[in-house]
């Protein structure tokens, strides 16, 4: 529908102001989080972070200590099935292991507790110890708690990249001991071993498994080293304690207690260092990062928050919002982890020692989530980190036979479906973060594009891959025995042919790069697939059995076959060919009417914090039966941007500030779980007014921003420039439109930039006012389709350069 004012009405703006980047973004105070941290007078980035935010309501983050990237994450244990939750009032133990925002157990290997007098119990849920928030507090790299039980024990954390340093403050007594408790993670534990070294010295191998369903096993190694020596020591296995034991090993609960007399010195300090290799390179990593004092590791962790947080530095907005703001920029900085020892030796997929020679190994991906946000905000903010972890994936492929598709330490989960290694990798391409690469990660996507893993492997790569190959489409299997542990693409078949689809598109893009001209032909006829699935009688995509035949009801809210979604959240997963999908829906007006009621957008205008939490969220893990926006959960993360290609981009900005309300500083202030980051990375983007609209390549899409003023200090090896700058004055609830955009000075009525763009830029400018402008509605303003035949025959767009 061409622009009128009759699209918008100028009531709405009114509503709309009294609520949007203000009270909407502070929850009640009944919700508050134990010592939240109020803003700095000198201006302190750390002390604007709350890392208790999304502990309650399943968002599943933790509050504990760790640095970016880092190995480990000491963080307190309460019971629930992700570690942390803010409504439980007995800790556990501190575990060395956490991922932020999962949605299943994972980690929280060897819980470690500090008690008094005799050690009788050896299950954690028996001797946790009880708190209150009131005793606690937390912030970028540290954390500490006062235990109300066994006669009130203060316990302190922080972090190196690999090792985890504890303080306790017993009271005066001559049993004040620490439990180790290898036998008890939040995976589940195969096999374990303890041993006692000496006087000061305990050191653990812990093998689990298990991430939603099972996987294939995988051992970390820990040594803890104490500051002086304990006056006793003993070990457990079952429910049996034994005094004086200093080995003791196998399947079941196992563990080892230390004592000490705290009668006249009642600080006890442990360090705890971890290593995926060997017990030798835990006992290196201790080396290495162990010799300083608590206080200068806690002091180092928060200054290396600081630089981090500190390349993101915001002006306007209220207090609450920048306490939002970086909380949400901590978070998308915690993973993925370093999987490597400090002399590079870690382990690989096959299960063997190797060691990164000019690179840094990390593990732990995420993929189906974070390639969607994550992904592309560490390539513009950490490129380097985002180069190694790129390379990283590269090894995976290397060493363990295939690419990963939601990998954990060691091991292959096969957690949820699609393909997304493929948007990841090429999206470190199109940034030049591959360079001298190029060929190696073409060749590791064209065999996963291409192919299904062998039998013996443990990944399950494109499962179904043979026939969308043969017929253009995921065929939706139900009830369909897995073949190996995880997701089935066969369960999901219309998500998967969707993200199969988009990654074609991607690897059409690059293949066209890098000129293997027949290869991208193919892919880019592939990238079309997605219409394979489109019912004419319905107007939405649906799945298909092995038949053809639709399958499934045709009520897109109950649509069969979509993972974590229906047809209706789905309907936009196609960023590759927007203009192509529009126009299968009946053209943009059509589009439009759909988007609309997608986002119940007639309320939103109304009551946009209420429309967000009333309509669109239905719970953090209730997925389906629905026809409206999820903000909750990947699947629905471009969806706002879509009004981009249907020619209203103002209303982007309506429902993408609505979603940001969803965002708070208090325990609930998560929208679904964060997915190692994903969602905060969302919230970050959002906020700046620049997102990454088609996952796999190097184009953003430009919405308001919620500040002022953003300055980006960026890494020189990639943006020559060193910085770039994004300009809204004045922008507010109430003036929230866009007007006209300017880079570097220039009129620009694209709603969209490349990376070279902003490569080249230095300052992106917004004017915006109180109602909607024709900004963004020409023709050739929306991001135009990518990897598709007809973007194929357009000119090429070369990718971004920069890094080594």
């Amino acid at each position: 529908m061409p622009w009128t004012r009759r699209t918008r009405p100028r009531t709405a703006g009114a509503a709309v102001a009294a609520v949007l980047l203000g009270s909407v973004l502070t929850a009640p105070a009944a919700h508050a989080a134990p010592a939240a941290p109020a803003e700095p007078p000198g201006g302190r980035l750390t002390d604007l972070v709350n890392p208790f935010i999304g502990s309650r309501n399943d968002g599943n983050t933790y509050p504990g200590a760790a640095v970016p990237f880092g190995m480990v994450q000491l963080s307190p244990d309460t019971g629930h099935t992700t570690g942390y939750d803010y409504d439980d009032d007995h800790i556990r133990g501190f575990g060395s292991v956490h991922i932020s925002g999962v949605g299943c157990g994972l980690g929280g290997d060897l819980p470690v507790l500090p008690t008094t007098g005799a050690v009788t119990e050896t299950d954690d849920a028996k001797y946790a110890a009880a708190f209150t928030h009131d005793g606690e507090s937390a912030r970028p790299g540290s954390y500490r708690v006062r235990l109300t039980s066994y006669g009130g024990i203060t316990a302190e954390l922080t972090a190196t990249a690999r090792t985890g340093r504890q303080r306790y403050t017993f009271p005066a007594t001559d049993r004040a001991n620490v439990l180790l408790n290898a036998g008890q993670s939040l995976h589940r534990t195969v096999s374990t071993r303890v041993e006692v070294l000496d006087s000061r010295t305990v050191r653990t191998a812990i093998t689990g498994r298990g991430f939603c369903q099972d996987t294939r096993p995988y051992t970390v190694y820990t040594v803890t080293r104490f500051n002086r020596p304990f006056t006793a020591y003993g070990t457990w296995r079952g429910g049996t304690v034994t005094p004086g034991s200093g080995d003791s090993t196998g399947p079941g609960r196992n563990g080892a207690y230390v004592r000490f007399d705290t009668r006249k010195d009642r600080v006890v300090e442990a360090t705890t260092a971890l290593s995926y290799v060997d017990a030798a390179g835990a006992a290196r990593n201790l080396a290495a990062e162990g010799g300083s004092s608590f206080d200068r590791a806690r002091a180092a962790a928060d200054a290396a928050w600081e630089r981090r947080l500190g390349l993101v530095r915001v002006r306007g907005g209220d207090r609450t919002l920048r306490r939002t703001f970086y909380s949400s920029l901590y978070r998308s900085f915690l993973a993925p982890n370093l999987g490597s020892d400090v002399d590079g030796r870690y382990t690989g997929w096959d299960q063997r020692p190797h060691r990164a020679r000019e690179f840094t190994y990390y593990q732990n991906w995420s993929l189906w989530d974070t390639y969607r946000t994550q992904t592309q905000l560490l390539s513009l903010l950490a490129p380097q980190e985002a180069r190694d972890m790129a390379l990283s994936v590269l090894r995976i492929d290397k060493e363990g036979g295939w690419l990963p598709k939601w990998g954990y330490g060691t091991v292959e989960t096969n957690i949820m479906t699609g393909d997304p290694v493929t948007p990841f990798l090429t999206n470190a391409y199109r940034q030049g973060l591959l360079k001298g690469h190029e060929e190696e990660a073409y060749a590791a996507l064209r065999k996963n594009a291409d192919g299904v893993p062998p039998a013996a492997s443990p990944a399950v790569g494109r499962e179904a891959n043979a026939a969308y190959l043969k017929n253009g489409y995921a065929p939706y299997l139900k009830g369909r025995p897995h073949t190996k542990p995880g997701d089935s693409d066969f369960d999901h078949g219309a998500s998967a042919t969707l993200e199969y689809a988009l990654s074609d598109a991607m690897l059409a893009q690059m293949a066209r790069d890098l000129g293997h001209r027949a290869d991208a032909a193919r892919y880019a006829a592939r990238a079309l697939n997605y219409r394979t699935l489109f019912d004419r009688s319905t107007g939405f995509f649906r799945a298909r059995d092995a038949s053809g035949a639709f399958a499934g009801p045709a009520d897109p809210a109950k649509s069969e076959g979509f993972h974590e979604g229906t047809a209706w959240q789905y309907q936009w997963l196609v960023p590759q060919d927007l203009p192509g999908m529009v126009a299968l829906i009946g053209g943009k007006e059509k589009a439009t009417a759909r988007l609309d009621s997608f986002f119940a957008y007639r309320q939103l205008l109304a009551d946009p914090a209420r429309t967000a939490r009333e309509v669109w969220v239905n719970g953090p893990y209730d997925y389906y039966n629905a026809d409206k926006y999820n903000p909750q959960n990947e699947p629905d993360l471009i969806a706002p941007y879509t009004y981009l290609s249907t020619g209203q981009p103002w209303k982007t900005t309506d429902v993408v500030h609505a979603a940001l309300t969803l965002f708070t500083d208090t325990p609930t202030g998560m929208t679904g779980n964060d997915d190692l980051g994903t969602m905060s990375a969302w919230m970050v983007l959002s906020s700046i007014g620049v997102f990454p609209v088609q996952p796999g390549t190097d184009t953003w899409g430009l919405s308001t921003p919620v500040f002022d003023r953003v300055d980006l200090t960026l890494d020189r090896r990639y943006y020559p420039a060193g910085r770039f700058t994004v300009l809204a004055p004045g922008t507010s609830s109430a003036h929230r439109y866009v007007q006209s955009v300017r880079l570097d000075g220039t009129p620009r009525d694209r709603t969209y930039l490349t990376t070279a763009e902003l490569r080249a830029g230095r300052a992106l400018a917004f004017s915006v006012g109180p109602e909607p402008s024709r900004w963004g509605t020409g023709e050739g303003a929306a991001p135009p389709p990518v990897g598709t035949p007809g973007a194929l025959t357009a000119a090429p767009r070369r990718p971004a350069g920069g890094g080594r």
